[in-house]
């Protein structure tokens, strides 16, 4: 095991706990049941996956990664001020995109700057950036 796996583990797992936050900030404020089911699916999919992360960092005596401060509060802030000024679907989804489009340019970032992170560490980015590829994908009939 290399330095490069636990870096990309807590990368990963600081990136699922961001989307995992934003994701339940929004949630109240959705009115279609179809957004609202597509929301409540990722973040089962991202909470399984901070899961698996735990569980990895666990074995390898190491802990997670809580997001920066900075970046909670940028995020928390963006997200409660776009709402407070239109809650409807529409902006739920444009949030939710830029939020997917940044965790998959991050973990793209994280991925080459870690390049000999085992394959499991790789697997679980890719499976990430995966999720953040579907919902993107998913939340365009929403935009």
């Amino acid at each position: 095991m290399t330095d490069d796996t636990i870096h990309l583990l807590k990368e990963c797992d600081s990136g699922t706990k961001t989307a995992v936050n934003s994701i339940r900030q929004v949630l109240d404020s959705v009115k279609d049941p179809q957004l609202l089911s597509l929301l409540s699916d990722s973040l089962k999919a991202h909470e399984a996956i901070g899961d698996e992360l735990h569980s990895r960092l666990s074995e390898l005596g190491e802990k997670g990664k809580d997001p920066s401060g900075a970046a909670r509060i940028s995020a928390w802030a963006k997200i409660n001020l776009s709402l407070l000024g239109d809650d409807s679907d529409k902006t739920v989804a444009s949030l939710m995109t830029d939020g997917c489009n940044m965790g998959v340019k991050q973990l793209g970032i994280y991925k080459n700057k870690y390049p000999t992170a085992d394959k499991d560490a790789q697997k679980t980015a890719e499976k990430l950036i995966q999720e953040e590829t579907t919902l993107c994908e998913k939340l365009r009939q929403y935009l």
